[in-house]
């Protein structure tokens, strides 16, 4: 019989968190930076009022990126260690009935009662608190809430997303900035797209289908508007 060792195996479950929020940020700010170039300049506002604009975004957009990222993960790391304060104390209290609640977890998935009690013992006589978090309240240190690092790639991947339809801003001749930041912005939703899935282990074609759509009716709307407000104005 082959050893285990001899066939590793990496699963896109071990990248979930940092992934999800990589995604996230670079896809918002190529759709909010990208947007709002191509609304002001709709509306006529001249390159210098592009590209201040498109800057103001990059800025406000990465910082509020970190702060929401940090207050959301730090809540759930939050609710991590009350309920593992909790579990700690119950244990303490009560360890049979904890046995027990184990035990029964592991009849749940298919075990008979006296191999899912001599499991039970064996991983609390090792470690009660890791057991009852990973078996009973689903917790494990790949799902565990790190809202500094969570901030930290959400506002370095929402700067490097928005930087690029601002570049395009930037270098564009003014009559054909819209279209090409357009243009630009829907290519780099394609490939965040693609890549996010492919290191999710999902279906790229869906993924790109879902943000190129998005991307191109925010910047549709947001030109609109854009241009209703020239006009007006």
């Amino acid at each position: 019989m082959r050893s285990v060792t001899t066939h590793p195996e990496r699963h896109s479950v071990q990248r979930i968190g940092w992934l999800r929020a990589a995604v996230l940020g670079a896809n918002d700010g190529v759709v909010s930076t990208g947007s709002l170039i191509v609304g002001v300049a709709a509306s006529d506002s001249g390159s210098a009022g592009v590209l201040l604009a498109g800057t103001a975004a990059l800025v406000a957009g990465a910082m509020s990126m970190a702060a929401g990222e940090y207050v959301s993960v730090s809540s759930q790391s939050d609710s991590e260690h009350a309920n593992l304060a909790k579990e700690q104390r119950e244990l303490a209290e009560q360890p049979g009935f904890e046995h027990e609640e184990l035990a029964q977890i592991y009849i749940s998935r298919g075990l008979n009662p006296a191999l899912a009690g001599e499991v039970a013992s064996q991983l609390m006589a090792k470690d009660a608190l890791s057991a009852h978090a990973r078996d009973e309240l689903g917790m494990s240190d790949l799902s565990s809430a790190r809202p500094l690092q969570a901030a930290l790639t959400s506002a370095a991947t929402f700067s490097a997303g928005a930087a690029a339809p601002l570049l395009i801003a930037a270098l564009s001749p003014e009559r054909l900035l819209i279209w090409l930041v357009s243009a630009t912005s829907l290519l780099c939703l394609a490939v965040l797209g693609a890549l996010g899935a492919i290191a999710g282990d999902a279906s790229p074609a869906r993924s790109v289908v879902r943000v190129t759509f998005w991307g191109a009716l925010a910047m549709a709307v947001t030109a609109g508007i854009g241009s209703l407000i020239g006009t007006s104005v």
